[in-house]
């Protein structure tokens, strides 16, 4: 507050003189003591109002003190003759003076607390501290010394009745003097009577019209005998501002200035926030809100004419760079623009938004950034593609734990998991995230089932000791069979059980292979029963009964003995072997007599050392009823290592040679033994044009892995065959027991077709030939019983022959013969044996040859 306070010449800003207030502005006795309870509001009184004067014959200014009673003194004092508690304070020499009413001096005490209206808020209330007319305010004096504290005047509307307002001091005041003759009539000031009831001392400001002396001690008023407490000291002076109050406790200087002065710093502050707000949302009108990126791009503030160009200048280029892409463990590289993505730029700037209106949103854009990403186009065909070769690239199977071994030491494999990529969800996020030109695509994890923990146990547990030495089996005759530890591998290996561990496998057929034929000496294997045509009439040779070792028997305690510290040995197990055709089943048989035969020659010397070959492979080979024969399976293969010598074979239409050449021969003799067999053709192939020393339509080709001849034995007897080779001819006789009979009728030959001409250079590649006429013909086969002539089955087949080429060598030599050979046995004039050549396509079905360019070999 400005100025000082209690004197005349202080100087006051708009002192508010309120008349009608004069009687109601007597401070309580709580707020006197600067209680906690909030202060009213008070109105100054005007200090030139006239008031009543003390008497004149006061040798001293008399000061109305007014005791502020405590809390408790509010009630009305009771009566009570105790004699008044001693004040050590100088008392006033001139006792005479009357005292001033209680009105009066209550409108005194609030004349002498002036304030201006820069200090009287509506909410509070100030105690001025009382100063001498020339100087500051005593300090460290006693409290019954201390100068008259300010009483607050309260108004009158803002007070509760009986809270220590002036009323209720006039009132108490009143009362007092009624109940005390010796001060009855007018409160006036008497003397002082000794031994009198003082009544309390209450302190109040000197009237303004009077000022109070720098050290006139103060006047106590009586009023009676004493009601209430003693008096108190009142508190000590507050500060500049005035005494303590609000809450504060007494004494605690400038308590109102600090509250007044938050509230109107936060008022000026949210003036000026405000202030600054309107002019913030007024300024960035129409622009992009502040702090706004568009993928890493700052165009927060700009217009949208400019953050559009700013966007096309920085965005566009990133369209056509590759861009990052991890997948999982995997990585490489997408071009945005080559997966099918572009920028939807008006769906880009609306997400932009607009300005916002939250203040606090406008204040925290100062502070940190708004990223809104990148709308993109996207071509699914061309994005699916692109995602599905990453897929493709970062997809592996998971890797199961394993123990392999490597030179019979065993080594474990580190589980690994697998992963997978959805194409969907990362065609999604990288259409997403391409602009910030390194992409992280979800990839799906493929657990694995072995753990480390199940790993190592197995190779604990299993693998090393499996190899720690060798396992030996002993047989009979002091045969003995070693298993090596550096092959244990190949018998013991490791699959998933399921529960994360490895459950070890052996592969008993493995551990076999590497002993069997360490013990095979010991061993007595099984004799078949054989037919032997002695004397020109079959013979059986008895079975014999073999020893063999059982092997699963044998290495059932495999496992046991890979995981044995000791001496790793057993005792093979041996068990009779029995023969698969034995002396009783050879019987049964009922092989005893021929039942058909067939022979062909006219082969040249090559070709008739390839074919007695073969005919001593198919020699007293047995077919068991229900059983089939093949040609091939029975002869294995026909090559230079098995004997065979290069001769005649049809190749590409035309003759030519091959080593195994002329073996078609035997196949033709055997087709027509088994034909009149009565046995079921199951598979035979022709020749891919006529050779005249073979039955038409009643003949056969055959070649190594490509064509073979088949035939079923449909008998409930056996049969076996018997080949006779000489060197220009041979007979295939099938032996059994004689069922049927069989009539083969050849048709006439039809559709004939001429030849055409090949023109070769001279040399041994080139075999001329005259040419032949191609035709069809049939032949229909006629089944009946043997014993009754019933028929059984009646079939016809049909064969088309393409036409013999006419081959024309060039050279000085003479020219051959253009004369076909006609029904001789050769088909060309290069030689008999020359028939045997890959087949070209049958121009009909019924031809059933070879395709064309295979090879016909007899």
């Amino acid at each position: 507050m400005s100025g000082s306070n209690g004197t005349d010449e202080s100087p006051h800003e708009h002192d508010d003189a309120r008349t009608e207030n004069v009687g109601s502005t007597a401070e309580s006795a709580r707020e006197a003591e600067g209680a906690s309870a909030p202060t009213e509001r008070f109105e100054a009184v005007d200090p030139h109002r006239e008031v009543t004067e003390p008497q004149a014959g006061s040798a001293t200014d008399q000061k109305a003190d007014v005791e502020a009673p405590q809390p408790e003194a509010a009630e009305a004092p009771e009566a009570s003759g105790a004699a008044e508690p001693q004040v050590d304070e100088p008392k006033t020499e001139d006792t005479a003076a009357p005292q001033a009413p209680a009105e009066v001096r209550a409108e005194s005490a609030a004349q002498a607390a002036p304030t201006s209206m820069e200090q009287a808020a509506p909410t509070s209330t100030e105690q001025v501290a009382p100063t001498g007319a020339d100087g500051p305010p005593t300090e460290n004096v006693h409290p019954s010394e201390a100068p008259t504290a300010v009483i607050p005047v309260v108004a009158p509307g803002n007070r509760a009745p009986g809270d220590g307002s002036s009323v209720d001091t006039d009132r108490l005041l009143r009362s007092q003097g009624e109940q005390n003759p010796a001060q009855s009539g007018p409160a006036q000031s008497g003397p002082e009577q000794p031994g009198a009831p003082v009544p309390p001392t209450s302190t109040a400001m000197p009237s303004a019209a009077r000022p109070p002396q720098g050290d006139q001690p103060t006047q106590q008023m009586q009023a009676g005998p004493p009601q209430g407490p003693p008096p108190v000291t009142p508190p000590p002076p507050g500060g500049p501002g005035g005494s303590g109050g609000d809450g504060d406790e007494p004494g605690k200087p400038g308590s109102n200035l600090p509250r007044r002065t938050i509230a109107l710093v936060v008022g000026g502050v949210v003036a000026l926030l405000a202030v600054f707000y309107v002019a913030d949302l007024a300024l960035s009108s129409g622009k992009v809100p502040r702090g706004v990126t568009v993928a890493g791009v700052e165009i927060g503030g700009m217009s949208l004419d400019a953050a559009e160009a700013e966007l096309t200048e920085q965005l566009t280029p990133r369209l056509d760079m590759p861009v990052d892409v991890t997948a999982g463990d995997t990585q490489g590289q997408i071009v945005p623009s080559e997966a099918g993505i572009g920028i939807d730029w008006p769906a880009t700037l609306d997400q932009v938004g607009s300005q916002p209106l939250n203040p606090f949103t406008r204040l925290a854009s100062f502070f940190g950034n708004d990223e809104v990403g990148v709308v993109s186009t996207r071509d699914e065909v061309a994005l699916s593609a692109a995602i599905e070769k990453a897929a493709a690239a970062a997809a592996h199977e998971p890797r199961e734990g394993n123990i392999v071994f490597e030179d019979g030491t065993p080594v474990p494999v580190t589980p690994q998991p697998g992963q997978q990529l959805d194409v969907a969800v990362a065609g999604d996020v990288f259409a997403e995230r391409w602009p910030y030109g390194d992409v992280s695509l979800p990839v799906e994890s493929v657990d694995v089932t072995v753990t480390r923990e199940g790993l190592d146990r197995a190779l604990a547990e299993v693998a090393v000791p499996a190899v720690a030495q060798d396992l030996v089996v002993r047989g009979l005759d002091g045969a003995v069979g070693v298993l090596p530890r550096d092959a244990v591998g190949a018998v013991l290996s490791f699959v998933p059980d399921g529960s994360g561990g490895l459950e070890p496998q052996y592969d008993t057929e493995a551990a076999i292979g590497i002993l069997a034929p360490q013990l095979a000496p010991s061993e007595t294997e099984p004799k078949d029963a054989r037919i032997v045509l002695d004397g020109g009439r079959p013979t059986i040779v008895p079975s014999e009964t073999g020893e063999m070792v059982d092997w699963p028997v044998t290495l059932e305690r495999l496992p046991d003995l890979l995981k044995e510290e000791g001496d790793r040995s057993t005792d093979a197990v041996y068990k009779k072997a029995e023969p698969e055709l034995t002396t009783e089943g050879a019987e049964k048989l009922g092989i005893k007599e021929v039942v058909s035969e067939f022979t062909t020659s006219g082969f040249e010397y090559a070709s008739g050392v390839n074919i007695r070959l073969a005919a001593q492979e198919i020699n007293g080979a047995i077919v068991k009823p229900g059983e089939t024969f093949s040609f091939n399976d029975y002869t294995g293969p026909r090559g230079a290592a098995e004997g065979y010598i290069e001769s005649g074979i049809i190749e590409a239409g035309r003759p030519g040679k091959a080593v195994g050449g002329g073996i078609s021969q035997l196949a033709t003799t055997l087709y027509n033994a088994t034909y009149f067999a009565g046995m079921e053709d199951v598979e035979h192939t022709e020749h891919s044009y006529y050779i005249s020393r073979y039955p038409a339509a009643r003949e056969a080709t055959i070649y190594d892995g490509a064509i073979d001849l088949k035939f079923r034995n449909p008998f409930d007897t056996g049969v076996l065959i018997q080949t006779i080779g000489t060197s220009s001819d041979i007979t295939v006789r099938i032996w059994g027991t004689k069922t049927v009979d069989v009539q083969s009728i050849t048709g006439n030959r039809t559709n004939f077709t001429s030849p055409n001409t090949i023109t070769l250079p001279a040399g041994s590649a080139c075999i001329p030939s005259s040419g032949a006429q191609g035709f069809t013909v049939t032949d229909t086969r006629i089944v009946t019983d043997a014993r009754t002539g019933a028929q059984i089955s009646n079939a016809t087949r049909t064969v088309r022959y393409d036409p013999v080429p006419i081959v024309k060598c060039i050279s000085p030599e003479p020219e051959p013969s253009d004369e076909p050979s006609g029904g001789g046995d050769d088909a060309t004039s290069g030689g008999a044996d020359s028939e045997d050549a890959p087949a070209p396509a049958p121009e009909s079905p019924a031809a059933e040859a070879p395709a064309a360019g295979g090879p016909e070999k007899e």
